[in-house]
């Protein structure tokens, strides 16, 4: 082998030995750049999931955000700002009696189950009007729904009728149908509408069970609510006449059998 071919040799094994450094170099990196990349993107997505949660646990909830709504669709057979005033009976009895209630008061259901059937006797004949003002305090001492998801639900029974609406209320609140406090049944939907069930007018209706189960009417239950928080009422079931607290013979509750209603509302209506 001549001097000059092995120079030669030796020159091309040490180009090709450049070469595979070089390639080994542009590998190393490459992998350091995937490396890094995936950390990239790995952290990136840590800290998306983090802001995700962040931005969720921020967000208003459903109540919260019905509460601030700018647009209220209100029933229709109310009146006044955002559709809370709401008056059952003869529009040309002179006197209204106002009655603020909490659906999930048990105080309420024994009010309705006993006195109810005398007050929409006494509303059928003109004695007086009823004002409903409802509130939804009890949801508020246990982070429930059910005082709100039934007001709402209210709300669409007066959308169908004032008539649907008294008996909805009545069903709402009697003893088959109504919880204890701690229980917060009217928070389901598919509750409301199996009570809803035994009021004919509500039964099979399309319409009644479209705005229960799409809460069409909870902002307003929300600006319903907060007339009642607006009021200087401070418990349920209260009454009112012309201004004035109606209350049972010697107490300051309102009256929770017929006979006291009936001695209390005839003192109101002739005061």
């Amino acid at each position: 082998m001549s001097a000059r071919n092995s120079n030669a040799n030796k020159a091309a094994a040490r180009e090709r030995l450049r070469e595979e450094r070089e390639r080994q170099a542009r590998r190393d990196r490459t992998r350091r750049q995937l490396v890094v990349a995936g950390s990239t993107v790995a952290i990136l997505a840590v800290a998306g999931g983090v802001g995700f949660g962040v931005v969720q646990a921020n967000k208003p909830s459903h109540w919260e955000a019905a509460k601030d709504a700018k647009a209220v669709t209100a029933p229709k057979n109310t009146s006044g700002a955002n559709g809370t005033t709401v008056v059952i009976g003869k529009p040309e009895a002179k006197k209204t009696l106002e009655l603020y209630e909490d659906s999930r008061c048990p105080i309420c259901a024994t009010f309705e189950q006993q006195v109810g059937a005398t007050i929409q006797k006494d509303v059928d004949a003109g004695k007086y009007k009823v004002k409903y003002v409802g509130a939804t305090f009890i949801d508020n001492s246990d982070n429930g729904e059910g005082s709100k998801n039934a007001l709402s639900a209210l709300g669409a029974a007066l959308d169908v009728s004032p008539e649907a609406f008294s008996a909805y209320k009545t069903a709402l609140y009697s003893a088959a149908n109504h919880p204890s406090e701690s229980d917060d049944k009217f928070a389901d939907d598919a509750a409301l509408l199996k009570i809803a069930d035994s009021v004919n007018e509500l039964k099979d209706n399309a319409a009644f069970k479209k705005n229960v189960e799409s809460g069409t009417f909870d902002a307003w239950a929300m600006k319903m609510s907060a007339t009642f928080d607006n009021s200087s009422v401070e418990g349920t079931p209260t009454l009112r006449m012309d201004g004035r607290t109606v209350t049972a013979e010697g107490s300051k509750n309102a009256p929770l059998t017929a006979p006291e209603y009936t001695a209390a509302i005839a003192k109101a209506l002739t005061g």
